[in-house]
């Protein structure tokens, strides 16, 4: 907590943004969840890890694309008064190299946690889900980043992230990353699984948006024709065939 500002050459920061993201996070123990839930088998990189995991927040907050730009922060005295270390990029990658399938996992549930006490703050009754797919372009030869459909630079290896957000809350719920080249509707069934097994509730309702591509016997058999319903730009659809629309679709789970 920072009890006193002077305004000093020395103290000035252009990303005083981070000052109520870091203290929103901080209030609503995100931090310490992370500490507490986020375990792995070596001990010298649990006791690094909230310095690092914090690094890559501040990173995100401000919008980097790349580890070399951390360096932006290494001299701002705002992350400093927060006990954030930037470390130099070579090193943050070095710590992200330690995640494994089981930590990332961990994560995935920290992230439910999260949504699951913003969800009951908001006392909803019914939310949407938006499912979405976005390309994220490379240069270079990444792992697991391959040619696909990839309109923003065309015959580039990318990445294509599948996730889910929360309309209501407008917050993020899950998501993964996957190869350039993956069909769009690919691991959206387990997803919805995933989702309604981590929020479902008796009083709850939970309406998942998403568009044409997404339609497939896999996603109707998860969630059952026989509590399907179909809207297309907000109307009920009756006998609709799945292919036939392109966008504004709903499934309503009841």
């Amino acid at each position: 907590m920072i009890n006193k500002i002077e305004f000093t050459a020395k103290n000035l920061t252009s990303n005083a943004g981070l000052f109520l993201l870091l203290e929103h996070a901080n209030k609503n123990g995100i931090f310490d969840l992370i500490d507490h839930d986020l375990v792995f088998e070596n001990a010298s990189t649990n006791k690094i890890k909230m310095n690092h995991i914090k690094t890559m927040l501040c990173g995100n907050f401000i919008g980097i694309d790349k580890l070399e730009r951390l360096k932006l922060l290494q001299s701002d005295p705002l992350v400093n008064e927060f006990n954030i270390s930037i470390k130099e990029p070579e090193t943050v990658s070095r710590f992200l190299g330690n995640f494994s399938y089981k930590t990332t996992h961990m994560l995935r549930e920290i992230n439910f946690k999260v949504f699951r006490k913003l969800l009951r703050k908001s006392k909803l009754k019914v939310i949407t889900i938006d499912i979405d797919s976005s390309v994220i372009n490379v240069e270079g030869h990444q792992e697991g980043a391959v040619k696909g459909y990839n309109p923003k630079k065309i015959g580039n290896n990318c990445y294509n992230i599948q996730f889910a957000f929360c309309d209501e809350l407008k917050a993020y719920i899950t998501g993964f990353v996957r190869s350039g080249n993956t069909y769009t509707a690919n691991g959206a069934a387990e997803m919805i699984k995933e989702i309604v097994a981590h929020i479902k509730t008796d009083d709850l309702e939970i309406l998942f948006r998403m568009d044409s591509g997404y339609f497939d016997d896999d996603i109707i058999t998860t969630i059952g024709i026989s509590r399907l319903q179909v809207f297309d730009q907000g109307k009920r659809v009756s006998n609709a065939r799945f292919s036939s629309y392109s966008t504004n679709h709903f499934i309503h789970q009841r």
